[in-house]
């Protein structure tokens, strides 16, 4: 089958993807086979193939935003049946029995293994899964705008939840991509006012087209004060303006994976006032399910843009140098 490989981590630019022939992967033990439909391109495979964050073993297929069927089935693999649609998401497997799981913060888990980063990915014609970390996808949503609920709608819904706003509070959403133009229709259905501070006009009109109701530069100021901000752009110089941006209480959630260096905060003029600063790490499940059901029934639908599977490297380009708004989806 083919793939694509991060052969050697780099610039974009440089072409550090690969493309490769492998043996088609045959299921172990509780484990299902995708035949990949399509697959959303993710920020976090652009960090993996730049090298920030280092891949776990050479040669690694990225993606884990995968939607497609299953063409065969693990010993003991009974969960799904050949021929049905699913979805390959971030979260693949964890321990089950670190003191995170058995609390049900699997996403915290010691010992987890991640769809495109320990094993390999959807950038391929097919790839395996668990199949107890697989979705079941809701039958109106098509693969295109499925691909992207996978991780950059889980991710971001967790990310809300992580912010912590409060019913018809003022959120700030720092960053327009993928993730963030999600994140802001589960907000404005849930009646939430929301605030985008965002670079690149691509990512500024989706924003406005979606009807939230202010659009800013990133590093500007909100027309009011917010209740809690999402920082869905992966630069640490936004996070003392994001924290000053926040009322008295207020929360700052990080949402991505990796993130250039934070410069030194100033107490009294970030932190103070109860305001906080956390992170958001990976999901659960639950998290999962509970986005997919709430996404369907809110009519959530992700703004895309497809490209052959055999493009992946000017997928991954454009989305470096923000070419395009929404989510780009590789298509076998």
């Amino acid at each position: 089958m083919r793939a694509w490989v991060v052969h050697s981590p780099g610039p974009i630019d440089s072409r550090p993807l690969r493309r490769a022939e492998r043996e088609t992967p045959e299921p172990g033990p509780g484990q299902v086979r995708v035949r990949v439909r399509c697959c959303g391109v993710c920020r976090t495979d652009l960090h993996l193939a730049e090298g920030d964050l280092p891949p776990r073993r050479p040669d690694i297929s990225p993606g884990h935003e995968v939607v497609g069927y299953v063409d065969a089935l693990g010993p003991g693999a009974r969960r799904f049946g050949a021929g049905e649609r699913i979805g390959v998401a971030w979260l693949g497997r964890t321990d089950g029995t670190c003191r995170f799981c058995r609390r049900g913060a699997e996403n915290l888990c010691l010992a987890p293994t991640f769809t495109g980063w320990d094993v390999d990915g959807g950038y391929a014609d097919a790839c395996l899964v668990d199949e107890a970390y697989a979705y079941r996808l809701p039958e109106e949503i098509g693969d295109e705008q499925a691909a992207p609920l996978l991780c950059a709608g889980i991710i971001g819904y967790r990310a809300l939840l992580r912010a912590a706003v409060p019913a018809g509070g003022r959120l700030g959403i720092y960053g327009f991509g993928g993730s963030a133009h999600l994140t802001a229709q589960v907000a404005l259905a849930t009646g939430l006012r929301v605030h985008v501070l965002t670079r690149g006009e691509h990512n500024q009109r989706l924003a406005a087209e979606l009807g939230v109701d202010s659009v800013g530069e990133a590093g500007g100021a909100p027309p009011e004060p917010l209740d809690g901000a999402i920082m869905f752009a992966p630069v640490g110089d936004l996070v003392p303006v994001a924290l000053r941006a926040l009322e008295r209480g207020g929360t700052l959630a990080m949402a991505g994976i990796w993130s250039s260096d934070i410069p030194a905060l100033n107490y009294a003029d970030t932190l103070f006032q109860e305001r906080r600063l956390v992170s958001v790490t990976a999901n659960t499940r639950q998290d999962g399910e509970a986005f997919l059901r709430l996404a369907s029934r809110l009519k959530v639908r992700a703004t895309t843009v497809g490209y052959p599977m055999v493009e992946a490297p000017r997928a991954m380009s454009d989305l470096k140098h923000g070419r395009f708004g929404g989510a780009a989806v590789l298509h076998n």
